[in-house]
């Protein structure tokens, strides 16, 4: 029996006494043979129930959630108070077309010059094109998409040839492909492109449709049971743009895990050392495109599945507000914590495809009244100043908590340079009734972000049961066996939580929400490293049967769940590489609907202060063909 435990309201927490304390998650890292002998057990009657008492119990969640009086009423979806307007930005109309609202979005972009690189030197650094390089080398003529489509076969045929098994894409049609390429070729030939993403390869991860091909979650058997018959929402947005739609790219199946493994169709490499795992679950959309495949593909993040990928890979991921974008014809498009995020290599190009997907579903934009979707407008002189008037909020406590302290000095650097350029305030910052005191442009009050044990708790309850509720009824007839070791060990875990446990999830979000908004009324950007650790290896014996390792996942995690659990915008952009040569992704964590601000900062970061780019071990260059 537990100690009953009283919390205070949260608006009468006392912040001084609040004090960090790094996470020590108990449970085995199990592969192999004991991986399938540990489910084997949780998954027996009576001795599974014991297992996860246990682990429940060594992991303080009994503690924080039954034995807990939480003042709270339960928050069940994210609500947010009314929020300020963002300064220097372009309002886009949801109601739209889609190829609208890029054009508009294309318009306020940085000015470039895509004919100076096209020619450019050789010995240039290494950079990915952008969607304006396309655009203009097919406009040329200097190529089309149907020549490009020839050599992104090429490149997925020979990575269908790897042994073990290693593919980006999981389900792949050449000759599908080749139409969609023809199509735009003629449009470009009759001087008719529907939109700058006309032409652009992009891959949509297996758990959401595009047609005709099947979404599986990357499972053996879900399109047994969920036929595909039509675009998701996002998809078909893409498509009204003349995106070309390469595919579905692998996933750890269902979404249910951080590091991309995948027993069934084998596991992802990450492009720049392919002994180590890209980061899931988006693992197949962060790799296709770091290899330089495609120019941007579509993810699901609902636990951080769109930003550890893109992280640990060098390139860019969105996460928008919850309800920011349509979740419809996806396999997580009833839960609470999910969103249809854009991975690209540059922010440009992240904000083009934003731009294409946005838009609430009709219940969304009753129940959440989203404010109208912004972009940056980086050519107006406002611009300027609102990055200079950015206030930038940093808990070092949990800044510092990383595997390697490459991460935590990177991202610390990049703070510093932005300082010095555009004068951003980086305040480390109290989270309640502490006043602001400024000495210079640095605030020197510190203070816990308080109950960072009890988010994760309240986050992995939430995505949890509303992943084995939407399962349940597709598990029977032997279905639930034919899923990988860990995603059912993870689903053994999830049946051991209750309905009372869910509640009490909710109540935590409603006080974890009042905190954070106490927070966005004296910052407008929380700034992490996006992952505590980079790219972990991939240890061989999970090749084959996968594994489980949650104090690896607690690493991956660690800064990102604020977002999933409180339907908060973040973006993570690369910037720069640990001494091992892997990248390190830092994070930016918005106020409600505010995504300009955060892609504006983005921007910032990636044209002043990452370093210049390492070219992946695993790249192809499909516009040239080199």
């Amino acid at each position: 029996m537990g100690n009953k435990r009283v919390m205070l309201p949260a608006s009468e927490v006392d912040l001084t006494a609040v004090k960090y304390i790094p996470e020590n998650i108990q449970a085995p890292h199990l592969t192999g043979f004991w991986l399938k002998l540990f489910v084997k057990f949780v998954e027996a009657p009576g001795v599974g129930s014991l297992i996860m008492n246990h682990l429940k119990n060594e992991n303080k969640i009994e503690e924080k959630l039954k034995y807990t009086v939480i003042p709270e009423g339960p928050m069940f979806k994210p609500e947010f108070p009314p929020q300020e307007p963002e300064p220097a930005v372009v309002s886009l109309e949801e109601d739209v077309r889609p190829e609208d609202r890029v054009g508009l979005a294309l318009k306020y972009l940085p000015e470039y010059d895509p004919a100076s690189n096209w020619s450019g030197d050789s010995s240039a650094p290494f950079r990915y094109w952008k969607i304006r390089d396309y655009a203009y080398a097919y406009r040329s003529k200097f190529t089309t998409p149907s020549m490009v489509a020839e050599r992104f076969i090429s490149a997925i045929e020979e990575f269908n040839s790897k042994n073990p098994a290693a593919p980006l894409l999981i389900s792949f049609d050449p000759d599908e492909l080749r139409k969609q390429a023809a199509a735009s070729t003629q449009r470009f030939e009759q001087g008719n492109p529907l939109s700058i993403l006309d032409g652009t390869f992009m891959a949509i991860k297996d758990d959401i449709d595009c047609y005709p091909h099947p979404s599986k979650g990357a499972t053996t058997w879900m399109h047994e049971v969920r036929e595909v018959t039509k675009d998701a929402v996002s998809v078909s947005r893409l498509r009204s743009c003349g995106t070309i739609l390469v595919g579905k790219a692998n996933m750890h199946e269902l979404g249910l895990g951080t590091t991309g493994n995948n027993a069934n169709y084998g596991t992802t490499r990450n492009p720049h050392d392919p002994e180590r795992y890209t980061g899931g679950s988006s693992s197949g959309p962060a790799a296709i495109v770091a290899s330089g495949l495609c120019s941007a593909a579509l993810g699901t993040d609902g636990g951080g599945s769109v930003r550890i990928p893109s992280s640990l890979c060098g390139v860019v991921g969105l996460k928008s507000t919850y309800g920011r974008t349509d979740m419809t014809g996806s396999l997580c498009d009833d839960g609470t914590v999910e969103i249809i995020g854009p991975i690209a290599t540059t922010v440009e190009d992240t904000i083009l495809v934003y731009a294409a997907i946005l838009g609430p579903s009709p219940a969304d934009r009753i129940s959440l009244r989203p404010s109208l979707p912004c972009v940056p407008n980086f050519p107006s002189r406002e611009s300027s100043r609102s990055l200079e008037s950015l206030r930038l909020g940093k808990y070092t406590e949990w800044f510092n908590d990383v595997f390697s302290t490459d991460i935590s000095d990177k991202c610390e650097n990049v703070l510093s340079q932005l300082s010095e350029k555009h004068g951003c305030k980086v305040c480390l910052f109290l989270l309640l009734h502490s006043p602001l005191l400024y000495l210079g442009l640095w605030l020197t009050v510190e203070i816990v972000i308080p109950e960072l044990h009890e988010m994760r708790i309240a986050h992995i309850v939430s995505i949890g049961s509303e992943s084995l509720c939407s399962l349940n009824p597709d598990c029977g007839d032997g279905r639930g066996a034919r899923l990988t070791y860990d995603t059912r060990t993870n689903l053994a875990f999830f049946r051991s939580f209750t309905a009372a446990d869910y509640v009490a999830a909710q109540r935590l979000r409603r006080r974890l929400m009042y905190f954070h908004m106490e927070i966005f009324k004296k910052v407008d950007i929380i700034v992490t490293p996006t992952t505590g650790m980079t790219a972990p290896r991939i240890p061989p014996s999970a090749l084959k049967v996968g594994e489980t390792d949650l104090q690896v996942s607690g690493n991956l995690m660690r800064f990102i769940i604020t977002a999933n659990l409180l339907g908060l915008p973040a973006v993570t952009v690369p910037v720069g590489y640990d001494k091992q040569g892997l990248p390190i992704g830092m994070q930016l964590i918005g106020r409600p609907w505010c995504e300009a601000s955060i892609l504006r900062l983005a921007a910032a970061i990636e044209e002043t202060c990452a370093e210049p780019k390492k070219k992946p071990l695993q790249y192809y260059d499909i516009l040239k063909g080199n």
